[in-house]
């Protein structure tokens, strides 16, 4: 399924289609260049789920946690400075991934061996200037 964000003015537009598309999935993977927008529609996801704090990449701390309107905690992951698979299972990964909360992931592929089966891939083009076509499969 493609999905497409016109611009920043839709992308809240953008995020609402993408969680009717969740169902029962739990863990997503971002996939995208540097400066794709991976963050700005996970930010723009969380916005839509309710949570209140502010959504901003983990670069440093690796997991962000936030609560949705429902209560309900929402993982986010920034895998970049992830050198080896060691340190994630350090931080707990694991017991994030395989909690049945909603896990947001960049960089994915710096944990592969770490990810469920059931993952979604979550890809972002830019396919012109402000437009990105967002590609679930």
């Amino acid at each position: 399924m493609t999905l497409k964000i016109e611009s920043l003015n839709t992308i809240n537009s953008t995020a609402r289609q993408f969680i009717e598309q969740i169902g029962n999935k739990t863990v997503f993977a971002f996939n995208g260049k540097m400066g794709a927008g991976k963050t700005t529609f996970i930010k723009a996801i969380c916005e839509e789920l309710g949570v209140k704090d502010t959504v901003n990449s983990p670069t440093f701390s690796i997991v962000n946690e936030y609560e949705g309107n429902d209560k309900k905690i929402i993982y986010h992951f920034d895998c970049y400075r992830i050198n080896k698979v060691q340190e994630a299972l350090d931080l707990g990964a694991e017991e994030y991934l395989y909690s049945g909360n909603l896990c947001f992931i960049e960089w994915s592929e710096n944990i592969a061996s770490l990810l469920p089966d059931s993952l979604v891939n979550v890809n972002i083009e830019e396919i012109e200037y402000g437009v990105r076509n967002v590609i679930l499969n």
